[in-house]
């Protein structure tokens, strides 16, 4: 080449290769790009106050113990006993296992996966091939010695050792998927107290039912010894030719038909224990109790207080907040599913291609394999969990709104409940202690001859009916305290 000659030096560009990086950077940006957050649904606020409160509320209202509220002894210790034994309570705490197992799962994925491998493999390679090839031309080389000669015909691989795969969490995916599990697994505790908050409402409701019946049996059984001494009187009138047998007829229908009461409150005495029982995983027995326990306490407290403050008691509100809390941290790792993953895979290991090589000095081997994946082509299934992420966050909020609801409306209308039932019991009371004077006169007046025997059954069927509806108004009080004792969130401290 002439000195004084020269040439442009022209860089050859590989178009393919810059065609494809293009393509591959686009792929990439385009994976990056996540989904804009949706918009969720407003709770509404609770009251400042439940209504027929003062104008000031109490924010130091402060819910009762169960023990300190309700104090009959043998009431505690079947519910105790209950507690132990419920067959929901079982089913509810294996949840809770099963909860919690997939929480820990949740908290494996931040750490590395550790793997202990012991693997071995034989393969007979082509003579054509490139390891064909390499094995047999290393083994000519005379830089190895006879140890280091590999087998050719098969050639072998030994591996002993531990290998890993650890996702790097740059972006919080995981751990907003370790938050949802724990989440749901304290919800899984709120929902099972929530079931020992409604067994001990029920326990204590059929409880006082079945205080109730003894007490109705006992106006019974009195009623039914008073009819018998005026079907003797009758009896003895009409010997004596001062009452008719149509008179003896009519007290001993009486009579019998309050026998027949005594009968059907029997059944329904044996049912209640029978449906206590059942509760507290018991075969049926006799259920220990005290009907003078059975009085209406001179004051009831109605826990006006602030309904924020009262209904965050009920388990499940909180379970229905740590739902909430978890369907957000769902859609939170939703929205990070679109962003590329750093995984890293070192391992450790003795390597050799002979049993007899493999853990002697200079077998051994590690290594390490770093890479960012993006989803490219699985923007279609990120976009429907993204969307399904999103819907049950939704339908979170809802359940939430609708619990806040409910609560609110089981407060007012038991504190109501309660209230009403007792001025119908003072009522009801003062019209049984009415009818009872009528009896006393209508006796003396039958007796001097001024009333028919029939205004006498009259008077005692009325105060009988009277003094079984007084019972069952003293029950709906109890029954009434019991509910709104349930619906501000009290249950079982034990």
């Amino acid at each position: 080449m002439n000195k004084n000659s020269y040439t442009t030096y022209i860089p050859r560009i590989n178009f393919t290769a810059a065609i494809s990086g293009l393509l591959i950077g686009s792929l990439l940006i385009t994976s990056c790009q996540t989904m804009k957050p949706q918009a969720m649904p407003v709770v509404k606020p609770l009251p400042a106050q439940y209504p027929g409160t003062d104008v000031s509320p109490l924010p130091d209202s402060v819910l009762l113990s169960f023990d300190e509220f309700f104090k009959d002894r043998n009431l505690l210790a079947f519910i105790d006993s209950a507690m132990k034994h419920n067959t929901d309570l079982q089913i509810a705490w294996e949840r809770i296992v099963k909860a919690e197992a997939r929480l820990m799962a949740r908290k494996g994925m931040l750490g590395p996966n550790v793997s202990a491998i012991v693997s071995a493999s034989a393969d007979k390679y082509g003579d054509y091939t490139l390891n064909g090839v390499g094995n047999f031309d290393t083994n000519l080389s005379p830089n190895i010695n006879k140890d280091q000669k590999i087998p050719v015909s098969p050639t072998t691989d030994m591996f002993v050792g531990l290998k890993s795969d650890w996702e790097i969490d740059i972006w919080g995916k995981l751990k907003n998927l370790r938050k949802a599990a724990l989440a749901e697994a304290l919800a899984t505790r709120e929902a099972r107290q929530f079931l020992v908050t409604n067994l001990v409402a029920q326990l204590t409701e059929k409880y006082y039912e079945l205080l109730s019946i003894d007490a109705e049996l006992g106006i019974i059984q009195k009623n039914i010894h008073l009819q018998e001494q005026a079907l003797e009187i009758v009896r003895a009138q009409k010997e004596g030719g001062r009452a008719n047998e149509l008179a003896v007829q009519q007290f001993a229908a009486q009579l019998t038909n309050t026998k027949s009461i005594a009968y059907n409150l029997q059944q329904e005495r044996t049912a209640t224990e029978n449906e206590m029982n059942a509760l507290a995983g018991s075969y049926p027995r006799y259920i220990i109790r005290d009907t003078a326990q059975f009085e209406v306490p001179d004051s009831i407290p109605l826990f006006m207080g602030v309904p924020a403050a009262l209904l965050s008691n009920r388990p499940d509100i909180r379970q229905q907040e740590l739902m909430l809390q978890a369907a957000r941290e769902n859609v939170s790792a939703a929205r990070k599913s679109f962003l590329p993953s750093l995984v890293i895979s070192p391992y450790i290991a003795f390597n050799a291609f002979a049993p007899g090589l493999l853990f002697r000095q200079g077998s051994g081997a590690y290594g390490i394999l770093g890479g960012i994946t993006a989803p490219v082509f699985q923007q279609k299934r990120l976009k429907a969990d993204y969307v399904i992420a999103n819907a049950d966050n939704r339908e979170a909020v809802h359940r939430y709104q609708q619990t806040l609801l409910d609560a609110y409306s089981e407060v007012v209308t038991t504190m109501s409940a309660v209230k009403n039932h007792q001025q119908s019991y003072r009522l009801k009371k003062i019209e049984v202690n009415q009818l009872q004077e009528a009896v006393a006169t209508s006796h003396e007046l039958y007796m001097y001859g001024y009333a028919s025997y029939l205004e006498v059954i009259t008077a005692q069927k009325n105060t009988l009916e009277a003094e079984l509806e007084m019972i069952r108004k003293k029950r709906d009080i109890f029954l009434a305290v019991v509910n709104l004792y349930r619906a501000l969130g009290g249950g079982w401290a034990k």
